[in-house]
Parts: C-alpha cells; sequence; structure tokens
C-alpha cells in the first residue's frame, strides 16, 4: 500500500520585515521634501494594524506609495495589505491597512472547491489558516500546487511540509 503523501496551501508574511519596511518609511517621510514640515505619521501595532496619519489626501497616498516600495523591495507580496478609506479626522486625514495573514475561512472554502473540480485523486481539507493537501500520487500534487500557483486568489499562497 501506498503511503500518503502531503503538503499545505498556506498565507504567511513576515511581520518583522514589514516592521522594517514601515521604519524604511517612517525615514524617507522625514527626508522628503513635499513632507517638510508636515506632521505625517505611520504607526504599525506589530500585529496587522497599519495607520497613516498626514495633513491632506495626497500625502496620505503617497506614504502608501513608499510603503507599497519598501514592501516590493523587501519581498513581500503587497496584496496582503487592506486599505481602508482616507478618512478626515478634524483638519487631518487617516487611513487604516490590515495586514492579512492566514487564509479566512470563505478562501479556504474557495480554494478545496477549486481543487475538488480538478478532479484528480486528491483529498483537501481547511485546518486553521491552512489548507492541507493530501494524495497517493505525487504527480497529482504536484498539477494541483501548479494549478493554484497559475490561478490568482487575491493573497500570495505559500506551498510548504510537502512529505511524502
Amino acid at each position: 500500500m501506498a503511503k500518503d503523501s502531503s503538503f499545505d496551501v498556506v498565507s504567511e508574511i513576515d511581520l518583522q520585515e514589514v516592521d522594517n519596511a514601515i521604519n524604511q518609511t517612517k525615514k524617507e517621510i522625514t527626508q522628503r521634501y513635499d513632507f517638510k514640515g508636515a506632521d505625517a505619521t505611520v504607526e504599525f501595532d506589530r500585529k496587522e494594524k497599519i495607520t497613516f496619519n498626514a495633513a491632506n489626501e495626497y500625502q496620505v497616498g503617497a506614504i502608501m506609495d513608499i510603503l507599497q516600495s519598501k514592501l516590493v523591495k523587501r519581498g513581500i507580496d503587497i496584496r496582503v495589505l487592506q486599505a481602508g478609506k482616507i478618512e478626515p479626522t478634524g483638519k487631518r486625514y487617516k487611513q487604516d491597512l490590515t495586514v492579512q495573514s492566514g487564509i479566512s475561512k470563505e478562501k479556504a472554502k474557495d480554494i478545496v472547491s477549486y481543487i475538488k473540480k480538478l478532479k484528480l485523486k486528491v483529498q483537501s481539507q481547511i485546518q486553521d489558516e491552512h489548507v492541507r493537501v493530501s494524495g497517493k500520487n505525487r504527480d497529482d500534487l504536484q498539477e494541483v500546487i501548479n494549478s493554484l500557483k497559475e490561478t490568482d486568489w487575491e493573497l500570495p499562497l505559500q506551498f510548504i511540509n510537502f512529505r511524502s
């Protein structure tokens, strides 16, 4: 009897790299000409929430552009950021961002149903914030990985713990 092989589909990000990108963003804000004299801030709660605070909407948008470029340079997919609306708060403007880590239940259900539609001899199951895929044939598992990579899931997927 052949032993089952398996792998996990996850969406993880390195929060330390996000923190480093935010620190670089703060440094660039203090040095840029269009932010001279402006009291623009970027706050990160080290878990999932980033808050921009600036004098006008343009500056909030510029902070977002700076942060996105710093994240890309550090190898972090910017799809992990869920941007809220730019809101006026008195004479200032604020925007909240959520750093999405893990696969939501709804997205995990979509992934499982997508894998079932492939009609391969594999089983998939939701486990907390990841999806485990197992099967007897390693080629089927490789085909599942390639098919998931080709599809846009609106979040970055990684494939870990490949066991045979």
